[in-house]
């Protein structure tokens, strides 16, 4: 059986923290990735990310095909970067290192694939704290504290809902997949990596339909039950913030500021090694 990348109560450190502590984290990690071009950052940021997520303790076989699609769609986004601007990297480090020449158009340059390095970095910095939050996240309890920070609670619920929809999302894929296979289209490592993943695109379309259903039934049910009616509604699976939540939040919005500092310090957020 196909596992499935969704929550699963465990007894550890990073489930035990609040959803808004979580969220907070998350958001920050994400930000401060996004803006940072410093390789020595960037590396940081890495290793933290692996060992937030090794402590989430997620079952690495649960993202493990997910990683690997990742893989394959970050591979793209490299070549496609290279091939239509090949010496980005050139114009942001202000000089040039000739490695290898393809044609008269192509050359292959230090800083370019210094560039692309740091594009890779941030791939890999923020894939982490995705799997983390999503596996270590209650639905309801982290809709709950979306609703704590005064955000809606109509929009906190629909949330919850698309993080409890992840699940579903997979159990149609596979379910569909199993279909395609037993008509006699090859999707499994028998076939090539190129081949399964245009039949699989194929899956696309049922997955689509699928869902409009589930969203319209989903939608029916709530309007029968008058969602949205009050202003405000009471939560069952809400958790006030620990003396760990604190100390979290604390050394997050720390490490954030330091990262930020240290990417601004010589006021451009490209750290220059050819200099």
């Amino acid at each position: 059986m196909t596992n499935i990348i969704t929550y699963k109560e465990k007894d550890c450190f990073i489930h035990r923290l609040c959803g808004l502590t979580k969220l907070i984290f998350f958001l920050a990690w994400t930000l401060t990735t996004m803006l940072t071009y410093d390789t020595r950052v960037l590396a940081v940021l890495l290793a933290v990310s692996i060992i937030v997520f090794r402590l989430s303790k997620t079952d690495l076989s649960q993202v493990s095909s997910i990683f690997c699609f990742i893989i394959f769609f970050l591979a793209i986004n490299i070549i496609a970067i290279f091939l239509f601007s090949p010496y980005e990297g050139c114009k942001i480090y202000e000089s040039r290192t000739d490695l290898f020449r393809f044609s008269s158009r192509y050359t292959l340059t230090a800083q370019q694939l210094f560039y692309e390095l740091n594009i890779i970095l941030k791939y890999f910095t923020i894939v982490p704290s995705v799997f983390m939050f999503i596996t270590s996240t209650n639905p309801s309890e982290f809709a709950a504290s979306l609703n704590r920070i005064k955000l809606p609670y109509t929009i906190s619920y629909s949330v919850a809902i698309s993080l409890r929809y992840i699940p579903d999302v997979q159990t149609d894929f596979n379910r569909i997949k199993n279909a395609q296979e037993a008509r006699g289209i090859e999707m499994s490592s028998k076939a090539s990596f190129f081949s399964r993943v245009r039949k699989m695109s194929a899956i696309l379309f049922p997955m689509i339909f699928t869902s409009m259903e589930k969203i319209d039934s989903v939608t029916n049910a709530m309007e029968l039950r008058g969602f949205g009616k009050h202003r405000t509604r009471t939560w069952y699976s809400a958790r006030p913030l620990k003396k760990a939540d604190y100390i979290i939040i604390v050394l997050t919005v720390l490490c954030s500021s330091a990262a930020l500092t240290v990417t601004y310090m010589n006021g451009s957020r490209f750290w220059n090694p050819f200099i």
